[in-house]
């Protein structure tokens, strides 16, 4: 196939969103298949794909978006939605599966990871392993890639390891840092994926695929140490400390909340090590080498620093968290809809007033009463929610689906409008929205509206509970917002 129509799932994760430029490159014809079609539109490659909006449960979505595809890119995951994740999982493989052969899909490739043999596995791995099974009876050649720990900017393996690594120069660890794993760059992930789509009809299994160097989870914190200018880290090993307990704590230190944090430190009881190199007869290493770990931390601390994390962890809707947007019906259809709204005179361009509002949250922080968010953010993750550490992706630009802090980007036209969905920990769903208007006159206004809508009794209460501080909390960030785009307007051009 000179140039195959490739269908991927997953496209506005952090994999998905990076494979897909790379098989626009390779020549491929890309289809890919989302759940909210603006937040594909936000890629930068979405102009070159063919865009079809469903669901991954649905059989007549997955039918639909199957049409005349050549090769299927499987890159879906639950992990971390919750107890039941292993049988959803399992049930969305099987129903691309059947999809894939009653398509005449030529080829399906997966990203799983590593299943060493002998060990008892994680949830996690048990589950990537099944769903590798479900796909390789398809009765379609699957290619299997088993990735381990993925280092590059944005991932949550490597969040976790270098916020771990930056905040703790003296660490109590548990005996998981002990463990053999073969770490891969993600540039080197994308090649396998990519290549893996002109692989020869007859060849269907399983691919372990690793970087060069074999490590303990402790030499990648001091190797990251090194590589970031901080002195060594000073570890403590103890026996007690549970991946319930680990999850939590990696939780409090860094962005990764416990629910994506524990499944990741599951796997890492778990030996990842390559138990082949076969792959290197089909998909022959670069001339100057696969990317070795120090070198993969450099790039990846290189794009975070040069602000171009093109996807991140984040990317992925929080679990528990809504996720239909605000319906347009201002009487909410599902019932009662709270509102504070305020609006204000800016002595201020609407540029100058949305470069301020399009900054907001992350290191520049919410334009009121720090200490109530920061202890908002504290409780949230207490109670399991991504509080404020997720930050957001660029500290200058927004798009649609970026995380922010515990708000996620639901719409925005980058020019007047932004609408933030609550995924903080809440008995009800939330909404926050910053509008740039004018006046007949040309006076600059700022339209800010905060929207609730309760479930149950515990909802309505908590709204009435939290009504006397809104004009503190909500009532001093227009203020201070409008005063920042003031400020910005008297600087010299």
């Amino acid at each position: 196939m000179s140039s195959p129509r490739s269908l991927v799932t997953g496209a506005t994760g952090y994999v998905g969103g990076r494979l897909v430029p790379q098989l626009l490159e390779a020549g491929h014809t890309v289809r890919v298949m989302v759940r909210d079609e603006r937040k594909a539109r936000a890629h930068e490659w979405s102009h070159g794909v063919e865009i079809a909006v469903g669901d991954g449960t649905s059989d007549s979505d997955v039918r639909a978006a199957m049409e005349d595809v050549d090769v299927l890119y499987y890159l879906l995951h639950s992990i971390g939605t919750g107890d039941d994740f292993g049988k959803t999982e399992h049930d969305m493989a099987q129903r691309f599966a059947d999809a894939a052969k009653e398509a005449g899909v030529s080829r399906i490739v997966y990203l799983g990871g590593m299943i060493p043999e002998g060990e008892e596995l994680s949830e996690h791995l048990s589950s990537r392993g099944e769903v590798g099974d479900v796909l390789l009876a398809s009765g379609v050649p699957t290619t299997v890639l088993q990735a381990g720990v993925v280092i590059g900017s944005g991932s949550a393996s490597f969040e976790m390891l270098r916020y771990l690594t930056e905040r703790l120069p003296v660490m109590v660890t548990p005996k998981w840092v002990n463990t053999r794993i073969q770490p891969i760059a993600i540039r080197d992930v994308l090649r396998y994926l990519v290549g893996s789509a002109a692989m020869p009809s007859e060849v269907s299994r399983r691919f372990d695929i690793g970087g060069p160097e074999v490590l303990t989870y402790l030499d990648l914190m001091q190797r990251f140490a090194g590589i970031s200018g901080l002195p060594k880290r000073r570890v403590l090993k103890v026996p007690l400390l549970s991946p319930g307990l680990s999850s939590h704590w990696i939780g409090l230190i860094t962005p990764v909340p416990a629910s994506l944090a524990r499944p990741l430190v599951e796997s890492l009881r778990n030996t990842v090590v390559a138990a082949d190199t076969d792959i290197k007869e089909l998909i022959p290493d670069p001339p100057e080498g696969l990317i070795d770990f120090d070198r993969s931390v450099e790039l990846a601390l290189t794009k975070i620093q040069d602000l171009d994390v093109p996807t991140s962890w984040s990317s992925a809707a929080t679990a528990g968290a809504p996720a239909e947007g605000l319906p347009t019906d201002p009487d909410w259809a599902g019932g009662s809809l709270y509102k504070d709204e305020r609006t204000r005179e800016v002595n201020a361009s609407p540029a100058n007033l949305w470069k301020v509002i399009e900054g907001i949250g992350g290191r520049n922080g919410w334009y009121s009463w720090a200490l109530a968010w920061w202890v908002r953010g504290v409780l949230d993750r207490f109670a399991g929610g991504p509080g404020l550490r997720r930050g957001r992706r660029n500290p200058q630009d927004l798009v649609v689906g970026d995380a922010l802090d515990f708000w996620r980007v639901e719409d925005t036209d980058d020019a007047t409008f932004l609408r933030l969905r609550a995924e903080m920990k809440l008995p009800g769903l939330a909404w926050l929205e910053m509008q740039v208007g004018s006046t007949e006159g040309g006076t600059t206004t700022f339209h800010h509206r905060a929207l609730f809508a309760p479930k149950g009794l515990l909802g309505h209460a908590y709204w009435f509970a939290i009504l006397p501080f809104h004009g503190i909390v909500f009532g001093s960030m227009q203020r201070n917002i409008a005063k920042a785009a003031e400020a910005l307007e008297e600087q010299p051009t």
